[in-house]
Parts: C-alpha cells; structure tokens; sequence
C-alpha cells in the first residue's frame, strides 16, 4: 500500500513536469514563470520550500528532545517572523525593484542595486558553495524516513531522490515547482495534523503528554520538558533567530518575491504563508517535542521506549529520533502518508535549492564569461547541467552520515543569510546602504560561519571546544554561530555604511524611483 501511494505521487509529480516544459524554454520562463505566479502558489512554494524534512526529521527531532513542548515556539517563531514578517517587510520592495531593475537573481540584484560586478561574483560563489550543505540536510533527512518506512539502504534512498528531483526540476523550471508546491503543501497540512492526532492518541492525549515529559529527567531538571520555555531558554532563542530570521537572506526563499504576479497576491500570500507555518512548522516541532516519551537514550531504563543508538562519533543519533517516534505509534496507511509528507515538504525544498544554484552559476557567473554570446537555448541547458552537477556533489556530502541534519542547515543558513539579509533587506530600503558596507556583510557572514565551523564542527582546535565545556558557554552550536552570523550582518551594514560614500547618486536615484510609479 506503501509504495502504490508512492508510485502515484512520483508519477503526479513527474507528469506536472512534462506538462510544464513548454513554459521553461525561456530564461524568465525557467526561473520566474513569467512573473506570474498568483497568491495561493507563491504562499505555498514559500512555506513548502522553508519546511522539509531538515524541519521535519533533523531540527524537529533535535529540539523535540532538548526543549521538550518548548520547542514549539520554534514554528511559532517560523511563522510570525520567518514568514508573516518576512512578506510584509520585504514582498512588495522585493517584487517591485527586481522588476524595474530586472534582475532575475540575488546576485544580479546585488549587481543592479549596487552597480558592482564584483559583489554579484562574490554572492554567486557564496550561494552555490552554502546552498550544497543545506540540500544534503535535507536528502539525509529524507532517506532516514524512507529506511525506516522501506528499508531500504541510506545510500540508494539518497541517489533516488537526487534522480527524481533532477528530472522533476530539468523539465519544468519554476512553473513545474510552484504546481508542484501547491499540491504537495496540501498533502503537509493534512498529513501533519493527522500524525499528531495518532501520536498523542497513542500515549493517552495532550494532558497525559505533559506529564510523562514532566517526569523524565534524563539530563534535564524535572518538570522543564513540559514547561512553558524549557531547560535551555537562550539556546532556544538562538534556534528560533537562525530558522526564522534566516529565510529573510536566503536567496531561494526571497526569489518568491521577484516571480509573484502583483501587490495584491502579496497581501493575500502574506496570510496564506502565515498560517501555512503556523500548522506545519508549529506541528512538525510539538510532535519533535513528543520524542522523549516514544524514545530514550538508556537501553537499560526498563521503560518500553524506543532506544536510540549512538553515532560513529559517540553523540546521540538525533535524526533516527522522529522516525522511530513514527514507527512506534502509526499504522502502516499511516506510515505511508508520513513518507509522502516527507517526500512532498523535501522535493519542494530541493526543487527550489537546486534551481537557484543552477541559475546563479548560469546567469551571474557563466553568462558574464561568454560576453553575452550564449544564447538563451544554451543558457537554459547550461542550467539544467548544473542542476545535476549540484545534485551529485549534494549526494556525496549527504552519504555521511556522521553529519547531523541541524549542523548541515545552520552551516548554508548561517553562512547565507550572515551575508545577504542586512545588505539585501536595508538596500530595498535607503540609498545610503554602500558597496563597502555590502562586502563587509559578506565577509562577516562567510567568515563567522567558516571559522566557527574549522574549530567547532571540524574540531581543528579542541582546546577552544574543552574551553568553551569548562566555561559552560554553547560556542560550539553551530546554530548560535548563524543567529550570530545575521545579526552581526544587521549591526555592520549601518556602521560601515555611515562613514562610507555612494559616488554615484543619480543611478540610486533611478534605482529607487520605481516605489513612487
């Protein structure tokens, strides 16, 4: 039954392409659709793009178990800040100067608004470098589901879904992915709210819940994992600032800006997203928060729960915690439906990751070498080359399994949105945001994340890591580097831009004159 479902949502999938390919013989076509994507469509490609199964199975998971109910206010925070906020700070300005300037891309914006090939090179680098660790997430959150579902080995679970994806993406672009987004973020609203339902059923109802969580006290004081904001409330503010204030810099999620067809589809997009995040990425978070009571970390404990096995590297396997929760409570129908949920959030996530890769290395790197003598035919194929290219060196990454899902997403999203949200969000907005002020961002945001990363995730320097032990500092979060990484961003781009000049006031003059049309 599991894989007739399966097959049928592959084959929907795959057909949604074929029927889309003569929309994406164009550039615009291709990454755009036209700019013409309605309200319904964009709110859903945004949200199914944000929430997959690094959501779902990594950071649901994760957190779940380390902040118990707490954990929730994570989706709460995806939706006020990453999505509500986001729309209504950046969707019009977004929509509107990307068009007058034309640019099709992040980097090209960069370019455009800043009137600097360099930064356009410098951010195209950036996005195809950062965007790899954050689709192998999202592979190794998915084939964890699909093991646990089929039994299949990780290692084919990852090739298939690299296949599929690149044949869904080649053949229909953007219009392929925002059909395709809809449909499968239908399948996440009701798949989601179902699975809760079953798991708390299993153990009794909400209140039963909080008490079993209340009572564990397994590394944390007792009576905090059902508490209003957990054993570790500043750690958790970190998570919410990294997975919310994220998408505002992330290169795929603000690209549902340019491609929207009017004002007005934002203002409705706007509500639409909201709650959208709130159902999803609030739901996916609470069942994160049930783990403790389906699963432990002491085979000896008597309990009946399920044990969760250690990594190579000694640390708990925090990514096995949600598909063993699943396993225990669900039936196989249900079980089914997860794996289709999973699949739906995860091929919405890496359809969107790899055509921004793709049509960044093609338009702001590529394009610029050949002079404008490639024509667009070749531009359109030279994008789907890389889509595959971005594909296969994803999957390599993703076949380690040593690497947690949370430290592969905070890598890309700290490195990415450190660099782009102060200069992309503040440039929308005032003319004295500089080209100084831009490259300082970047090197603020690649470099905290980068040298963060040698010392903490590479273990280049184990003394800065017992140092940080001794001193009970969590310098070692990757995720804390991120929130760092973007906040710093907001705290630089206004500081260096105040003592820095823009030589050229009549080009920024031109540049922001499409907010009085």
């Amino acid at each position: 039954m599991i894989i007739a479902i399966l097959i049928l949502y592959v084959l929907m999938m795959i057909g949604i392409g074929v029927s889309t390919h003569s929309k994406s013989s164009s550039i615009d076509g291709f990454i755009l659709g036209g700019r013409n994507v309605g309200s319904w469509l964009t709110a859903f490609a945004f949200g199914t793009s944000y929430f997959s199964a690094v959501v779902f199975v990594g950071y649901a998971g994760q957190f779940g178990w380390n902040y118990g109910m707490s954990a929730s206010w994570i989706g709460i925070g995806n939706a006020v800040i990453g999505s509500a906020l986001a729309w209504m700070v950046l969707g019009r300005r977004t929509r509107t100067m990307t068009k007058h300037l034309e640019a099709s891309t992040m980097p090209e914006f960069f370019e455009k608004r800043f009137r600097s090939k360099g930064i356009k090179t410098a951010a195209a680098v950036i996005i195809f470098i950062f965007l790899i660790p954050y689709t192998a997430s999202v592979y190794n959150g998915l084939s964890r589901l699909f093991s646990m579902a089929f039994n299949i080995d990780y290692s084919v679970c990852i090739i298939a879904m690299a296949l599929l994806t690149a044949v869904y993406v080649i053949l229909g672009g953007y219009a392929a992915t925002a059909i395709n987004d809809f449909v499968q973020g239908i399948i996440m609203l009701g798949g989601i709210i179902a699975v809760i339902l079953f798991a708390l059923n299993e153990k009794g109802g909400f209140s039963s819940v909080l008490t079993q969580l209340g009572e564990i006290e397994a590394g944390v004081p007792k009576n905090t994992l059902n508490s209003c904001f957990g054993p570790d409330p500043i750690n958790l503010f970190g998570v919410v600032i990294l997975t919310s204030l994220g998408t505002w810099g992330l290169p795929q999620m603000v690209h549902k800006f340019y491609a929207i067809r009017s004002e007005d589809a934002i203002k409705k997009g706007t509500v639409i997203s909201t709650v959208f995040a709130v159902v999803v990425a609030g739901g996916s978070y609470f069942l994160g928060g049930l783990g403790r009571v389906y699963c432990t970390a002491d085979s000896t404990d008597g309990s009946g729960r399920t044990f969760i096995e250690k990594l190579a590297n000694g640390k708990l396997d925090f990514d096995a915690i949600v598909p063993s929760l699943l396993q225990s409570c669900l039936p196989d129908i249900m079980i089914g439906l997860v794996v289709v949920l999973v699949l739906s959030a995860s091929m919405s996530t890496l359809s969107s990751l790899v055509l921004t890769s793709s049509s960044t290395v093609t338009i702001d790197l590529i394009r610029p070498l050949t002079n404008g003598k490639m024509n667009e035919k070749k531009e359109v194929l030279t994008m789907r080359v890389f889509i595959a290219v971005f594909l296969l060196i994803s999957v390599i990454i993703a076949l380690n399994k040593n690497a947690y899902i949370s430290t592969l997403m905070s890598i890309s999203w700290g490195a990415l949105a450190g660099a782009f949200l102060a200069p992309f969000m503040y440039g929308l907005y005032s003319k004295k945001v500089t080209r100084a002020a831009v490259i300082a961002s970047f090197v603020s945001g690649v470099g905290i994340t980068v040298v963060h990363m040698f010392i903490f995730s590479l273990g280049f320097f184990p003394e800065a890591t017992k140092a940080a032990a001794s001193l009970k500092l969590n310098m070692a979060s990757p995720i804390n580097a991120g929130a760092i990484a973007m906040i710093a961003g907001l705290i630089i781009v206004p500081i260096v831009s105040s003592f820095t000049k823009n030589s050229d006031q009549a080009e920024l003059d031109k540049a922001f004159e499409c907010y009085s049309k």
